[in-house]
């Protein structure tokens, strides 16, 4: 029998290289040695409620984006997290036995907290949850944020997974389900949910850099290259990508914003490509035009062809339908199982 594994995505925008490097490659090498179940987190897109018609055509593009990067619905299970209801009631249910305090603590929902509110990072934890706790309804944090973990955990262990791809920014999330799952299990005497691990194949996680030189490439931080990008849009962003005034004495260390664009070559390019601008910037013979224009072409070979496998599935509604149709009824059945065992425990039975 095949270990689970299971990742979703926020249907909050187009997917961009980082997911495709980070996520979406390492999906499609895993489908068939795995039963994997791949969904659209639009229920975790609420947290930043967003306008219910870009909701749901985002929940398409992703889609269309999953299918055009290699994911064959034939080998896994494709689904939207809403269209399984009993992911809902599991929240609800394992909310039951999570702790504000624990919820509160967590780092992600602190940052994100902040940036709702407009705090900066000077602020004490206590501060913070002051500030939280006293804000009018016209600029709050909504329960869903601080309740993500669970919703998370919920994803996880309804389905029971033994493998979970996360980047180090999700490592805390997957710990609390680990604690959640063992605290559930512990409470009711029972072994039904499975503690899941992360799964990298055994290499650290993918980080792709931003072009502002920030670091990781990532929607809120608009730094990205989306899969969807035309040829005119991404050269422009690639040119226009962070670089320094280019070294001075040879050998030089490379700078954070130079290195990321050489992190983005490794990534697109040929080994000897690489090495070639390398050695220029070594020499202080490199000139950052050439390299941009270089990685932009290296690029675009990866992602035209998936752009225009995205363009051919967004416009193909019959089949968007049937692979969702087809993944909702395979993760509600496993699904099912698992809620009907949960309420069991918990002693939630029908008099009828």
């Amino acid at each position: 029998m095949k270990e689970v594994v299971l990742s979703g995505i926020r249907s909050t925008g187009n997917l961009h290289l980082g997911n495709y490097f980070g996520a979406l490659k390492n999906f499609v090498r895993m489908q068939d040695d795995y039963d994997c179940r791949f969904f659209i987190a639009d229920l975790h897109a609420l947290t930043t409620t967003p306008d219910p018609k870009l909701l749901h055509a985002n929940v398409k593009n992703i889609l269309a984006e999953y299918l055009a990067a290699g994911l064959n619905p034939e080998h896994a299970t494709i689904f939207v997290q809403s269209d399984v209801p009993e992911i809902s009631e599991l929240y609800l249910l394992l909310n039951m036995h999570v702790g504000i305090g624990e919820l509160m603590r967590t780092v992600s929902f602190k940052d994100k907290a902040r940036k709702m509110l407009g705090i900066s990072g000077g602020e004490s934890d206590d501060d913070i949850e002051k500030q939280i706790i006293g804000t009018d309804s016209n600029k709050r944090v909504n329960a869903g944020l601080l309740t993500y973990p669970t919703l998370m955990a919920v994803d996880i262990l309804i389905q029971k997974a033994h493998k979970v791809p996360v980047g180090k920014d999700q490592e805390q999330h997957l710990e609390m389900t680990r604690r959640f799952a063992r605290r559930f299990n512990a409470f009711y005497g029972t072994d039904l949910f499975v503690e899941p691990t992360n799964f990298n194949f055994g290499s650290a996680p993918v980080k792709v850099p931003g072009l502002d030189g920030s670091g990781k490439m990532g929607k809120s931080e608009g730094n990205c290259l989306y899969l969807i990008d035309d040829e005119k849009t991404l050269r422009k962003k690639v040119m226009r990508a962070v670089t320094d005034e280019g070294p001075k004495v040879p050998n030089s260390p490379v700078s954070p914003t130079v290195e990321n664009l050489f992190t983005l070559m490794e990534l697109t390019s040929t080994p000897d490509t690489v090495q070639h601008f390398r050695d220029a910037y070594a020499d202080c013979s490199i000139r950052y035009g050439d390299l941009k224009k270089q990685l932009a072409e290296d690029i675009l070979k990866i992602t035209l062809p998936i752009r225009e496998r995205i363009l051919e599935y967004q416009n193909d509604d019959a089949l968007i339908a049937r692979v969702v149709k087809q993944g909702a009824e395979r993760a509600r059945h496993y699904a099912a199982q698992t809620l009907a065992e949960a309420r069991e425990v918990m002693g939630i039975k029908k008099f009828y």
